[in-house]
């Protein structure tokens, strides 16, 4: 890849638009920005200068003229050359913070705008590697990743998700293929004593939530011979977890009939498959029967996908919340333990809390918040950026 500085487009900020960008924050709004013929009819992905209205220089970035978030920095040193080094530099380090924290080889590799290369997510499983390139800018960069990501870790394959929906909003075809070596199966990892199987080609988002590891050990450790309750399990990350903690028995319900089968095999890998059951089902309707039949648990764990995936979702997906923590608290036994999450950035921990609250109160529970927890290490944020701690979990110990 070669760039050249001197000769790159140049952006220029808005007068009195230019403190964020000078602070360091990584995205520039297309609000921000004096959108000119010049600026509208560069190529999306182009690398830019970004400059303020005096001409001075504020950072490199790459650009897209038809989405919101309008540009993406990628260094605040505006003269600095975005080349194949300048890629190997940042994955270097990505890599060199995982193997200082995982004496394993299954995390998250790159995580976006925390790990200075937006528009890029790369889990690793073993020696298979899967991306997802959601920006017109990375999307240009691909290519200086991949021969990195291969110079860096020799991978058998690496796959490119390219489903997300954040592509469309870019300009970027849909598709997932295998961009190196070759895959022709489910790779198996290693989390918290359990063993999965992981579809990287078809599971959602790249095959596997690293995020939840550490809440997923958490929440084990409430698990000692209780009647556990999982509700939207996947694959299986909470059950089997709950299970190899000593629950007595553990109930994982999910409306994926492949992530169920990919729960139960993990099950059977992780040497619990007797303690674990798995039922397709509707979580919500799931709940208000078992609710209604008196059923209760004594650890209910709700991981939900996103239900705001928009702000204009918030009102909904907000309820949706409400409602998720009225049954699952109804669900939970007295003295029992109730874990929700949310994966929704729309929605920051005060809002969730608020609706945890209300939903208990809809329920007529009382209880208190053991944990408020997060993402892994491996899901770093970007301290200018609190949109990337998307996610959000509370541990309640109710009466």
């Amino acid at each position: 890849m070669h760039d050249q500085p001197k000769s790159r487009p140049r952006i220029t900020l808005l007068p009195g638009h230019e403190k964020r960008a000078r602070h360091g924050h990584p995205w520039i709004y297309s609000n921000e920005i004096a959108m000119d013929a010049a600026a509208k009819a560069l190529p999306p992905g182009t690398l830019v200068t970004v400059v303020t209205a005096e001409g001075t220089q504020v950072a490199a970035a790459t650009f897209n003229p038809h989405t919101l978030i309008a540009a993406r920095v990628l260094t605040r040193e505006a003269g600095s050359h975005i080349h194949d080094e300048f890629v190997r530099r940042r994955l270097r380090r990505a890599l060199d913070i995982r193997e200082r924290l995982y004496p394993r080889p299954f995390y998250r590799l790159v995580h976006a705008e925390a790990d200075g290369l937006p528009g890029l997510v790369v889990d690793r499983y073993g020696d298979v590697l899967a991306a997802q390139v959601n920006t017109a800018g990375m999307a240009l960069l691909w290519p200086s990743v991949l021969e990195s990501l291969q110079a860096l870790l020799s991978p058998r394959a690496v796959v490119l998700r390219g489903d997300s929906p954040a592509r469309t909003q870019e300009g970027l075809p849909l598709g997932v293929e295998v961009a190196a070596g070759e895959l022709d199966g489910p790779v198996e990892i290693e989390e918290n004593g359990g063993r999965f199987p992981v579809d990287v080609l078809g599971g959602q988002k790249t095959g596997w939530f690293f995020d939840q590891r550490d809440n997923r050990a958490w929440v084990a450790r409430l698990a000692a011979g209780a009647r556990v309750l999982d509700c939207y399990s996947y694959g299986g990350g909470f059950a089997v977890a709950a299970a190899l903690g000593g629950a007595r028995s553990v109930l994982a319900i999910d409306r994926s009939e492949p992530a169920l089968a990919s729960a139960a095999a993990a099950a059977g890998l992780s040497g619990v498959e007797e303690v674990c059951s798995f039922k397709r089902a509707e979580v919500f309707a799931e709940l208000e029967g078992r609710v209604k039949g008196e059923d209760r648990w004594d650890l209910v764990i709700a991981d939900p996908p996103a239900f705001v995936k928009s702000k204009k979702d918030l009102g909904s997906g907000t309820r949706g919340y409400r409602k998720l923590a009225k049954l699952s608290a109804q669900a939970t036994a007295p003295g029992g333990y109730l874990f929700i999450a949310s994966c929704s950035h729309n929605v920051d921990l005060p809002l969730f809390s608020e609706q945890v609250a209300r939903g208990l109160a809809d329920a007529g529970r009382q209880g208190r918040i053991l944990r408020t927890g997060g993402a892994g290490p491996d899901h770093p944020v970007h301290p200018l950026l609190p949109e990337s701690a998307y996610l959000k979990s509370m541990t309640l110990a109710l009466d």
